[in-house]
This record gives structure tokens, sequence and C-alpha cells, in this order.
């Protein structure tokens, strides 16, 4: 079984390896046994995508092998110079930001970044900010205001980093500081879920113009295991409760949260990294096309109304 796989792809690994060992053998025959096999594979990717349940979009998006940011910036962008540092405490490595080249345009980037393994998701603390990451994010946005850029943010957190030291350095306030200066900012913004989107964590970089997701991502106010544990005390119930958040880009393109799902390469982003790069690259540079024609004070004012037509309330 190919490393970090998910229990419902282990018919797909089966048969990829299968289709690899008769890649090596080069008669007739084989070739024809081959490219029946490749035909299987396909359908069986198929057949289980089509039909996976709000947990295991949540597992995908959590994938190990999940293409992060740091694969997507070389694909999608060019000339990517990466900026530190928030001027107050220090450089939080679960976000990265910078500024690129997005088809000969300069835009700036902020995005979450996790680890692949051990090693790296401890160096950017599994994805989880600190205070001066936020902090940091803020101030790659008041620069890219000054400089009349656009704003490409990435999410992809579990949430904010919870920890006491955290609270001690205000992390409230300043994923509440994000928000309010992201609602006002005078410049196109663009939000890509790109795999787990977790509460207040995510929402403090995606508070933009167009928010997009890929079609395996999830963006939730609270994980499944959260929700299980605290509305029900039993985390057995992860699956109940996955179903019940609305949390996949079906559901939140249907609820009018997110503005566009983009597909992935079959059986996920994992497995085609490049072909999920411009997928992204292909539907940002679109959005991006069509908000630079839009003149700024229309921009926030439909920013405005777009955040105010969210959630629905019944008076009795």
């Amino acid at each position: 079984m190919i490393t970090g796989s998910l229990p419902f792809e282990t018919p797909i690994d089966e048969l990829e390896e299968r289709i690899n060992s008769l890649s090596t053998v080069s008669s007739e025959k084989t070739k024809e046994e081959a490219r029946q096999l490749q035909k299987e594979y396909e359908e069986l990717i198929q057949r289980i995508f089509s039909s996976l349940t709000p947990w295991q979009k949540t597992q995908l998006a959590r994938h190990i092998r999940r293409p992060c940011i740091l694969d997507y910036i070389p694909r999608i962008f060019d000339e990517f110079i990466e900026l530190h540092g928030d001027r107050l405490i220090g450089d939080d490595r679960a976000i990265i930001t910078g500024m690129a080249r997005l088809n000969d345009e300069t835009v700036f980037i902020i995005a979450h970044q996790k680890g692949k393994d051990t090693p790296t998701n401890i160096a950017c603390n599994f994805g989880m900010p600190n205070p001066e990451g936020y902090r940091k994010a803020a101030r790659i946005m008041r620069l890219a205001e000054r400089f009349k850029k656009p704003i490409l943010t990435f999410i992809d957190t579990p949430g904010a980093y919870p920890g006491i030291e955290a609270e001690e350095k205000g992390q409230g306030e300043a994923i509440a500081r994000n928000l309010f200066i992201l609602s006002g900012l005078k410049t196109p913004v663009i939000a890509t879920v790109i795999g787990e989107g977790g509460s207040g964590g995510a929402l403090a970089i995606g508070v933009a113009d167009k928010v997009l997701m890929l079609e395996n991502a999830v963006y939730s106010v609270i994980s499944p295991e959260g929700c299980a544990a605290i509305l029900w005390k039993d985390r057995s119930r992860t699956e109940e409760a996955a179903a019940t958040l609305h949390l996949t880009a079906k559901d939140l393109l249907e609820l009018q949260i997110i503005d566009e799902i983009i597909p992935e390469p079959a059986g996920g982003a994992h497995r085609n990294y490049d072909e999920a790069a411009q997928k992204i690259k292909k539907v940002i540079t679109r959005h991006l096309n069509k908000l630079k024609n839009i003149d700024i004070p229309a921009l926030l004012e439909k920013r405005y109304e777009k955040y105010q037509k969210m959630g629905k309330f019944i008076v009795e």
C-alpha cells in the first residue's frame, strides 16, 4: 500500500501498483493487459470519488501527500520573493507571505503552510498560526494596499494555535484585526481554500471579494472531532458531525459562502500536483481579471454586500 493512503484509496492503490509492475514488461500481451487495467483504474477512481462522504472529504483535505502552498507557488507563480516577520515578535512559519508574478502581474501572497512529515510539521506548528503569523499577514495586506496590488490568500489550517502563549500574545485580537483590515482593504482580494479551512484561523485570511475552494477541501467553524466532543461529548460521532457541519465545497457553494469550486485531478490533488496547480491558476486568473476592472468604491461595496447576505435567521 502506498504510504499515507486513506482506507478508501486502498483498491485504487492496489490497481495502480499492478499497472506499474506491468509497465516494466514490454510484451504486447502485457501492454494490452496494462491498458485494460488503466481503464479499470480510471473507472474505479470515478466510482469511489463520486460518492465520498463529508468525513472522507475531510480526510482528503488533511491528506499527508496533499499539495501545500510551497508545492503550489513554483507551479503557479514566477519570481516569488518571501517576506518575513511581523515587525513585533518574529516570523511565524505557519503563515507564508511574499510577492510573486502571476501572468506578468505582481501579486501579494498570504498562505497557511503545513508540513509533509513530523520535522516539517513541527517547523510550521502543524499549520496553526500564532498571533505573530496573523500580524505578519496584516503587514502584507497593508503593503499590498499601499502599492495597489492584488492579494491572493490560500487557506489550509486546522485553526489558529490554541496554546496559552498564543492567548497571552493576543490571538483573538490579531484575528479580529485581520477581519477588520480585509473588510475594507482597497485592493482586490481572492481567497482559495486548498485543504483544511478551520475556524477563525482560516477566516483571518479568508475575507475576500471572491472565495474559491478546491473540490476536496473543507471549510468549517470547527473540526468534526471538536464538534462531536462539544455537542455530544462523544468523539465516535465524528462522521455524523462532519455531515452536520455542511463543510464540503458543494455544501458551501449551495449556501453561498464560496463563489466557485475548483475541480481537482482524478483521485484528488495529491495524485497530480501540476494539474491541480494549473486548475487553480486558471480560475484565479479569470476572477482576478474581472475584479481589476471594478473601481475601488464599487469593489468595497460589493464586498460589504457579499458578507451582509450570508446567514439566515427566523423571527417568530
